[in-house]
């Protein structure tokens, strides 16, 4: 790789142990690569923030780095832990683990990272423009500000998001390049247009095209779809990037008359509904994953305003960012009725485990991962339909 004389002093250890930690990690991602050059980035998502994901070993790590006097040096953000950092009683958390994630916290807030621990830091503190490169790590996110905002980042871990955001560099490889850009697939889309429909097309899309970078046509996602699909083919296949006719920034950049056409029906859609369900009694029902917009709170509490919650067997947490909560407090107060709005947090990095057996969700993303990171037998349904599962 051809390193500036800065970058090289860095790599030697002449701007401190924590530069230079992640000067390494960086240059060594770039060589396996194929990178020529690092270029400089705007913002960084980090993952890695759970002590369940990232146990003493994370934590370890993290005091070292901060030890080393790593600071961040661009707008930096925080991904989810894994409870409320107020309210982790009511997810059956015990006092270590708070403890212990608390710490994580403090950790990255030293290093001047914005610890508002959501996974849509982009409806709030943390919005790039486009053409912005930047290096983030959260799946579904990193996937919407690479369609939906058209900023440019590759599917980053949590370490080297962090060393990219010390540095306010990243090697420059695959997404970050216009050829690796281009589409691979038209996705051809009959959907009804709810959101819950735009999870099982992520799903379907994610199970057909693997880590392709799918052009759609026929569908019009706004915020709220666009993160809803983001998450859902992220967890189904590997998509980091995707282009909608009419939509998408990039998507009027690309002739895609010679690419295969694949079509998502109903029959793709039975399947992907078919690969999430595998249960039909639930436990918990945990909503917010990606984590709740505004919108999304105003339409669950419209829905839910004068019901009532009749089945106490089922648990129900809905999650968002603590700004989103705060924006909402009638909101809150409905749904509060039925289970604790909660912050910071998620039913996927939470220890849930520990209490439950089998979650409900309307989430494809979740519904992928709650069997193989939680021990869940999953349910994947609408909001509507899970609610009237308790009501």
């Amino acid at each position: 790789m051809d390193l500036t004389r800065a970058e090289l002093a860095v790599l030697n250890g002449e701007e401190g142990e924590g530069k230079q930690k992640a000067m390494e990690l960086i240059t060594a991602l770039g060589k396996i690569y194929g990178a020529e050059n690092l270029i400089d980035i705007t913002s960084a998502h980090l993952s890695g923030a759970s002590y369940k994901t990232i146990g003493d070993g994370g934590l370890k790590y993290l005091e070292d780095m901060v030890s080393g006097n790593a600071k961040v040096s661009v707008n930096s953000t925080l991904n989810p832990v894994g409870m409320d950092r107020t309210r982790w009683k009511e997810m059956h958390i015990t006092e270590e683990f708070a403890e212990k994630q608390n710490r994580i916290i403090e950790l990255y807030g030293k290093m001047g990272v914005k610890t508002t621990c959501s996974c849509t830091p982009y409806v709030g503190p943390n919005v790039p423009k486009f053409k912005d490169h930047v290096a983030w790590a959260e799946s579904s996110a990193l996937s919407f500000v690479n369609s939906f905002i058209g900023a440019r980042t590759n599917r980053e871990g949590g370490p080297g998001a962090l060393a990219a955001a010390i540095l306010g560099k990243t090697a420059n490889y695959g997404l970050h390049l216009d050829e690796n850009r281009k589409p691979t697939a038209v996705i051809d889309a009959d959907i009804d247009g709810s959101i819950f429909s735009y999870s099982l097309l992520g799903q379907a899309v994610g199970m057909a095209i693997g880590s392709g970078v799918p052009y759609f046509r026929n569908i019009r996602p706004e915020v709220e779809e666009a993160k809803t699909l983001s998450a859902a083919m992220a967890a189904s296949g590997s998509v980091a990037l995707y282009h909608a006719e009419g939509v998408t920034p990039e998507a009027k950049n690309f002739d895609v008359s010679d690419l295969e056409t694949i079509h998502i029906g109903k029959q793709e859609l039975q399947n992907a509904y078919d690969k999430l369900n595998k249960t039909d009694d639930i436990q918990l029902i945990a909503i917010g994953c990606p984590h709740l917009t505004e919108k999304e709170m105003h339409q669950i509490a419209s829905f839910l305003k004068g019901k009532e919650k009749r089945n106490k067997d089922i648990e129900i947490w809905f999650c968002t960012s603590a700004a989103i909560r705060d924006k909402c407090p009638d909101d809150v107060r409905i749904m509060e009725r039925f289970g604790p709005v909660l912050a910071d947090t998620c039913m996927v990095v939470a220890p849930i485990e520990g209490s439950f057996e089998r979650t409900g969700t309307n989430s494809a993303k979740a519904g992928n991962y709650l069997p193989t990171l939680c021990s869940q037998k999953a349910m994947c349904r609408d909001i509507s339909a899970l609610m009237e599962m308790v009501m």
